[in-house]
């Protein structure tokens, strides 16, 4: 039983159906999630009997840090293994308001997007909502520091891994453990319509944030497949919907890519699209990625498509850029372990 993805209600009742002592449910909950303990042989107020049988019937299964790499900037790059071999990143950013963290909800992802080095890796499995909370506690043990964001934007469409998203949501922000707060947490998606009206009825008081890219779908079929199944209306049809039901602002990200989507036409085709939704353009001036024939918009132009959407009304900012000195796109620091061959 994966006992870091249980609710302490849940864990109280596998206790009890192994007659394990009520008490212990609460010692091991603490462990775990308020001393981000991942090893039992560590919780030292538990019999070494106990112990045993916890490895053998509720297995701890979490990453483990394999490397990481750090910026100029400050911002780190962990490279987890999962239990079976796989690997996933997530990337801890410094801001003035403290430590954001990157988490990955796939190890790969099967979306396709063009300029992604997440989906070249290709697509092996979802995480469990324990797996992800493990790249949590793993990270501030690295840091030394609380991480009070988190950003669901590594590796994987987390839409796609919905009920174990929706878990990992609900244990993050459990005040027994972590206590995030839900407005401090993004979750970004390419467009699963269906997935968002599911996401919609919840009224989640997190950041809603869509990979949109592209003004039209003529661009969008060339660098996002799933435009095939959810054309940018309907798409943007169910954005509209989704603000005006949980009165919540939606942050539409836009990775400015050079020749591909920058053009002044480009940027009044979206300004015209998104007016009169509530919702911000995050441009996102893109890492370079080996092997990748996408290249980043100049400064100059990511500064002109600001301002035409600016003047038209649209609420737009440039996100800075981290850790362009290391592989700071999700999924290149993955790519070389597996070129290893390790």
């Amino acid at each position: 039983m994966d006992i870091l993805s249980m609710t302490f209600e849940e864990l109280s009742e596998a206790f009890a159906q192994n007659s394990i002592q009520t008490f212990r449910a609460k010692q091991v909950w603490e462990w775990l999630h308020k001393h981000q303990t991942l090893d039992y042989d560590e919780m030292l107020n538990l019999p070494k009997t106990l112990r045993a049988e916890l490895k053998e019937k509720f297995p701890i299964i979490a990453c483990a840090v394999k490397g990481k790499q750090t910026a100029s900037d400050g911002t780190v790059k962990m490279l987890y293994e999962m239990q079976g071999g796989d690997y996933v990143e997530c990337v801890i950013m410094k801001y003035k308001y403290g430590l954001s963290l990157c988490v990955s909800t796939e190890v790969g992802c099967k979306m396709g997007c063009a300029f992604c080095a997440s989906t070249i890796g290709g697509f092996k499995r979802r995480l469990t909502a324990g797996e992800m909370l493990s790249e949590i506690y793993l990270a501030q043990k690295e840091s030394g520091e609380r991480i009070s964001h988190i950003v669901l934007m590594g590796m994987g469409e987390p839409l796609d891994n919905f009920d174990n998203v929706m878990r990992f949501i609900s244990l993050a922000t459990d005040e027994k453990g972590l206590n995030l707060s839900m407005r401090n947490i993004s979750l970004s998606t390419c467009g699963l319509v269906p997935e968002i009206e599911k996401l919609m009825q919840k009224h989640l008081q997190l950041t809603l944030s869509v990979s949109l890219h592209a003004p039209n779908n003529e661009i969008r079929n060339r660098i996002m497949p799933v435009n095939s199944r959810y054309p940018i209306e309907k798409l943007l049809d169910v954005c509209r919907e989704y603000t005006l039901k949980t009165s919540r602002r939606i942050s539409f990200e836009y990775s400015m890519l050079s020749g591909v989507n920058d053009s002044d036409e480009c940027a009044r085709e979206l300004a015209s699209r998104l007016r009169g939704m509530l919702c911000h353009v995050n441009l996102i001036p893109v890492n370079e990625v080996s092997g990748s024939p996408f290249r980043p918009s100049s400064p100059e132009r990511v500064k002109k498509f600001t301002e035409i959407l600016e003047k038209s009304g649209i609420n737009a900012t440039v996100r800075r850029k981290l850790g362009s000195d290391i592989d700071a796109s999700c999924g290149q620091l993955r790519l070389r372990q597996k070129e290893r061959g390790k």
